[in-house]
Parts: C-alpha cells; sequence; structure tokens
C-alpha cells in the first residue's frame, strides 16, 4: 500500500506528462480580485447627519451639530456582522451632502465640528480598530460630490478630494475596496465637476496597491446595474471597460449581465438595502426587508456570479437596530441550514470528455470540497457531461456549480437533468457559471444527477458541484388593493393561515383571520402574517402602506387614466408631453391632504426634479406646497412619499414634472400618484 501511494504521488507531482498545461482564456482576474470573490458576503453602513435629518440624499447645508449619536458602538457593528457570516464592512467615510465621519483637514464638514464627543470622535478610526478586533475587512465610500466644500466644481476640488482619499487611506489600516460612484453636481445643470479619475486611484494606490475599486466601471468589481441586490440570470465578469465610465447613464442593463468574451475582468457586486432606504429612518423600523425576501436576494446575487453588499443603516443612537439584527441572524441560520450537508460528497462522480493523460485534472476533484482543483476537458472540446451517481435515492433542492476562474470565465450554457426510471429528465437550463451559480430547485428524488455543458467559450474548467436539500420556507404573504378599496392578501405555502391588521399594529393569531377580500379605503398601513402548525410557526410580518384609494378620481390631464388607477404596473406616458409637464386629478370631493406620492415607471421615464400644486376649483392653483427632488430615484426607481410640511385641504391636486433623472430621456412617465 505505501509502495502504491508513493508511486501515485510520483505521478501527480511529475513534470511533463502528468498534467498538460491548461492555456487561460480571455481576461483574467487578478489574485486580489479572486479573494474578493470569495468574501462573497458582507456589509454596508450609510451613517452620516441623514440619519439624523430623515434624507436620503443631504444638501451639504446640515448644521454639523445635529450628528450626535448618543451610544454609538462600533464594537456592536462588527460583532453584529460577524455573527451574520460576513466578511467585512465598508462604511460611507463621506456622503453627497461632503460630511467627513473623520477630522479631515481639508473640510469644515467634519465630525471635528458635531456635537459628538464635543469634536474630539473618529467614527473611521473605532470601526477599523472593530473590525481589527473581529477579523472583518474594513473598506471605505467616499463620494466625489461634495454639496458642502466651496471649491466643488472647480478644478482646485479634484486635488481636495484626493488628500481626502490620502488621509483616510493612510491613517486606517489596511482598506480591501474603495467605494465609488459617479454622482455629479445638483440634478440637471446643477453645478458640475469634471473628476479626475487617474488622480483618484493613483493617490489610493499608492497607499494600497490590490485595493478593489468599485465603481459603474470597476476597475476592481462594477456596479450590477441596481439597487435591488440582483444579477442578472446571465452574470459575465467581463466588460469592455472602455465603454464605461462612473455616473453614465442607459448602462444598466450591461452591468447586469457583464459582457460575454470582453476584454477586462470586472465582476459585479449586488448592492441593496435591508430596509427601503440606505440611511436610517424610524418610520422603516417595521419594513425591515423579510427572510424570504433577503433569501432571493442571496440567491439572485452570490447564487449568479456576484458578490453581496447588504446595507445595515445605523441608529440614531449609532447602533444597528434590534429588527435588522435580528432579520440578519435569521438569514444566517437559514443559510446554514440550506448548506448544512453536501450530498454531492458521496456521489461516484464520471465525466465525458476528459482531458487526456491528467491526472491533476481527474472527475474526482468536482466534490473534493478544494476550488484550487479542477476538472477540465481536452482542449478544443466544449461540451461535456458530469454524472453524480448514488447508491441510493437523494432528495435534493440546491445545485451549487463552481469554475475555476483564474483560468477565466468559460462556461455559456448548461443544464441539469435527472435519472427517472431509465431516462433523464431535464429540471434547470441555465447560461453563464462563473465564480459560483446557485440554482433553487423543486425537491427532486433519483439516483443520478446529470449536468450537461452545452456551450463554451474554451475548454471548461470546473471546480466544484454540490447538492443539498435545504429545509422549506414558509413563503411572505403578499398584500394588493384594487382602485376601489378592495384588498386581497395571497400566499404561496400550502395551507397556511393568515391574520392581519390595519392599524399598523402587529399581527399576532388574535388578529383578525383573513379569509377574502375586504374593503380598505382610506390610507394607512396593513400589516399580515402567517401561521402554520396550528399557530405555533410563524412567518415574517409584511407591511403595505396605502395612499387614499382613487376609487372616484379622474384624471384631468388626457389620457393620464392609468396614473391613478391604483395599479403601478400600468403607465401613463405621452410621446407628446415633455418637461415641464403636468398632471392634474379631481379627487371628486374636498380631502385634506398630508402629502403626495409619486411611483416611476422603471422602464424610463423617470422624474427627478417636482412641484406639487393643490386646488379647490382647479383653476386658481398658487404657489406650490411642495417643491424638490427626489434624490437617488434612478438608481433606485421605487415609490416616493413626500410629506407636506403642513396638511391642506383640496380636490384637485397637480403634480408637476419639472425635469428628468435621465437627461437623454426627455419624456416623463408616471405609473401611480396619489396622496395620503
Amino acid at each position: 500500500m505505501r509502495k502504491a501511494v508513493f508511486f501515485i504521488l510520483l505521478i501527480l507531482s511529475g513534470k511533463a506528462w502528468a498534467q498538460p498545461e491548461i492555456k487561460p482564456y480571455g481576461a483574467l482576474p487578478s489574485n486580489a480580485q479572486v479573494k474578493w470573490q470569495q468574501l462573497e458576503y458582507y456589509m454596508f453602513i450609510h451613517f452620516g447627519p441623514n440619519t439624523f435629518t430623515d434624507k436620503e440624499w443631504g444638501h451639504g447645508d446640515e448644521d454639523p451639530k445635529v450628528f450626535n449619536p448618543t451610544e454609538l458602538d462600533a464594537r456592536q457593528w462588527a460583532r453584529t456582522a460577524k455573527l451574520a457570516g460576513m466578511k467585512g464592512i465598508i462604511i460611507t467615510a463621506k456622503h453627497h451632502d461632503g460630511f467627513c465621519l473623520w477630522p479631515s483637514e481639508y473640510s469644515k464638514h467634519t465630525v471635528r465640528e458635531s456635537a459628538w464627543k464635543n469634536g474630539k470622535g473618529d467614527v473611521l478610526a473605532e470601526l477599523s480598530a472593530a473590525c481589527k478586533e473581529y477579523g472583518l475587512l474594513f473598506g471605505v465610500y467616499l463620494s466625489p460630490w461634495d454639496r458642502n466644500h466651496p471649491a466643488y466644481g472647480t478644478p482646485e476640488y479634484n486635488q481636495v478630494f484626493a488628500n481626502q482619499l490620502r488621509e483616510v487611506h493612510t491613517k486606517y489600516g489596511h482598506v480591501f475596496e474603495q467605494w465609488f460612484d459617479g454622482a455629479n453636481g445638483e440634478g440637471p445643470n446643477g453645478k458640475k465637476q469634471v473628476y479626475d479619475w487617474d488622480l483618484f486611484e493613483g493617490t489610493v494606490k499608492k497607499y494600497h496597491p490590490e485595493v478593489i475599486f468599485f465603481s459603474d466601471a470597476g476597475p476592481g468589481c462594477r456596479w450590477i446595474g441596481n439597487e435591488n441586490g440582483f444579477a442578472g440570470t446571465t452574470n459575465w465578469s467581463t466588460i469592455n471597460r472602455k465603454e464605461f465610465a462612473p455616473g453614465m447613464h442607459g448602462i444598466q442593463d450591461k452591468l447586469n449581465t457583464g459582457q460575454e468574451g470582453a476584454t477586462d475582468w470586472v465582476p459585479g457586486e449586488a448592492d441593496v438595502s435591508i430596509r427601503p432606504g440606505w440611511f436610517f429612518s424610524p418610520a422603516t423600523n417595521d419594513k425591515v426587508k423579510t427572510l424570504p425576501w433577503l433569501l432571493d436576494i442571496y440567491y439572485g446575487s452570490v447564487g449568479r456570479n456576484a458578490n453581496l453588499l447588504l446595507n445595515v443603516p445605523v441608529d440614531r443612537r449609532g447602533r444597528i437596530h434590534e429588527n435588522d439584527s435580528i432579520r440578519l441572524m435569521e438569514l444566517k441560520k437559514t443559510l446554514d441550514a440550506d448548506f448544512k450537508s453536501n450530498l454531492a460528497a458521496r456521489a461516484r462522480t464520471t465525466v465525458t470528455n476528459n482531458r487526456p493523460g491528467s491526472p491533476l485534472t481527474s472527475a474526482i476533484h468536482l466534490t473534493d470540497n478544494n476550488y484550487n482543483t479542477y476538472w477540465a476537458t481536452e482542449d478544443g472540446k466544449l461540451t461535456a457531461d458530469i454524472n453524480l451517481s448514488f447508491e441510493k435515492e437523494i432528495t435534493f433542492n440546491r445545485l451549487a456549480i463552481q469554475e475555476y476562474i483564474p483560468l477565466g470565465q468559460r462556461v455559456k450554457a448548461f443544464t441539469v437533468s435527472v435519472l427517472e426510471g431509465k431516462q433523464y429528465r431535464e429540471i434547470a437550463r441555465e447560461t453563464t457559471i462563473g465564480y459560483k451559480r446557485i440554482l433553487r430547485l423543486p425537491n427532486t428524488t433519483t439516483k443520478s444527477v446529470k449536468i450537461t455543458l452545452l456551450d463554451a467559450l474554451a475548454s471548461p474548467v470546473i471546480s466544484e458541484v454540490k447538492l443539498y436539500k435545504a429545509p422549506e420556507l414558509l413563503a411572505d404573504p403578499v398584500i394588493k388593493r384594487s382602485k376601489s378599496g378592495e384588498v386581497t392578501i395571497a400566499i404561496q405555502s400550502a395551507d397556511p393561515v393568515v391574520y392581519y391588521t390595519t392599524n399598523g399594529s402587529e399581527p399576532t393569531t388574535a388578529s383578525a383571520k383573513y379569509s377574502s377580500g375586504f374593503s380598505f379605503k382610506g390610507s394607512g398601513t396593513i400589516k399580515a402574517k402567517a401561521f402554520i402548525n396550528n399557530g405555533k410557526t410563524p412567518g415574517a410580518t409584511v407591511t403595505q402602506t396605502f395612499d387614499l384609494a382613487p376609487e372616484s378620481w379622474n384624471a384631468v390631464t388626457a389620457g393620464a387614466k392609468n396614473a391613478v388607477d391604483g395599479n403601478p404596473g400600468t403607465t401613463f406616458r405621452n410621446a407628446q408631453m415633455k418637461y415641464p409637464a403636468e398632471l392634474v386629478v379631481d379627487m371628486g370631493i374636498p380631502t385634506t391632504v398630508n402629502g403626495f406620492t409619486y411611483t416611476p415607471d422603471m422602464r424610463g421615464g423617470i422624474v427627478y426634479q417636482y412641484a406639487f400644486y393643490v386646488s379647490n376649483d382647479g383653476k386658481e392653483w398658487g404657489e406650490p406646497v411642495a417643491k424638490g427632488s427626489f434624490a437617488n430615484i434612478l438608481n433606485s426607481p421605487v415609490k416616493q412619499s413626500i410629506k407636506l410640511s403642513k396638511p391642506v385641504q383640496c380636490r384637485y391636486f397637480k403634480m408637476v414634472a419639472l425635469a428628468p433623472a435621465d437627461e437623454k430621456d426627455q419624456v416623463p412617465a408616471f405609473a401611480e400618484t396619489g396622496v395620503f
């Protein structure tokens, strides 16, 4: 036996014939990019004056003394991230308002001027120390847009920003990721800055040469094209960087899917917030994303060859709120259960088109739980089958497969089939793999699983194949309301009992039991929760906030009925309508209005600047009761709620679209407009 083992080791260590060289294909990741991809999941923290002013984009004119967390505990942030299974934290060291979470020498809008610790505090110092203590990586977001600094909009500002980057990258230890976005100026026709990206990146690289730069164009990793957390079902890690620049519009689809066979390795990072907004707001304490929702995001990001950057905003105490922390722990527990036992580890693995004379690319490496070993077809063979066979039937509902990306991303298409009797039945047909692809499948029982590689850019090189049986999860109830105010609650899980409330309180088994639709014409909050096992096992609480039901409303603007039909899936968009564009609505009766809402059409025509008017006769409008801009609406095209400074009574309201979010799209669209 010893001689046999020695002989095998001698073969495996041989030079010429043991492993014919596998030539890398196409754009390749750097060592730093490979390590970054293996992180998979880490935390984003938005924190600053916006936390205290209830804004998403501050204007830079805030009194810095408003920043005054009473119980700031960066160790609690790091401890929470660690327990959640995250590998690092990226913090908004400077957002668009220009406020610096460290006492920068190049700004007068910093923690030094705040009330926190009498101006002696330094958030970055505390967080970097906490990350080091808990074994987490430390990253920073510095917005180049600065709505406070007087030099913004001049050539001098670029050096100011470079100096701030130098401060952050020399004072707080290792930085694994530098997050940039392309935000620039104060909306259409606002003050703009010509950013010197070469200066910015060169400054950072001087101190952290292997840092991963995030932006629309990388070069380390790219925005995934939305702020919902979902990569494309096809997701290449390559793009042609020369086609992209930070802040460009109209590139979201390409960023979401990447570009096949492109020139540069720039993998996707999916960013999303655990709450509706990026910064903390007390109004969203009951709107933390549910566990099924977060699982969808995880499988739609990490499961689609992207990293997941999950934002967990720090509250006004300077702590992660308990609702967010609880949900993070639920997610960790569920993911641990989903991937607890790799059924493929006990499979007999066979392949077709095996690479000849190459023990180091044997099929045994597909299930050895070692990413750095792999199987490959012979040169020029772009198709193959991988078979996992079992002595006894197994039941699985997850399949994970990985390419060995240091040699490039290659696979273009594959299928998954299972043996039923004497025939294989296809259960999944997909496109790209990349670093990791995870498929959520129905419960399937079989003795043989076949993965067919249908096409590739070069000989496929597969590192791992894994199978799991994840526990079933209670689905979220879905709350909908018609134009007439009829509310329905649906759920996909089998035999649940759903309880609901209409006053914003938490549903329990003592609440109203849902059996059929009910009327809810006013504005307010409905919550629903599903229970199984005779009420012993609850699901997540789902919250839906409604405006006034537009039952008797009429759109005075010709053809605009879809904007007030209670259905955000329909849209009013008239190609003849240009900015400024008016949408006038007759509510039929005098109504007390506290605010208005605008739901954009994600397909285009998104309004950025607005004015909102009210009238009792539809003729005399006076001055607008609200005027401003929808912060970040282009990147996060979700329903916008604007509260008025004081309630008004009116029969008519008018929303005026003043300027577009995308200057190339000059036709405004209204998916829905309402009042509360």
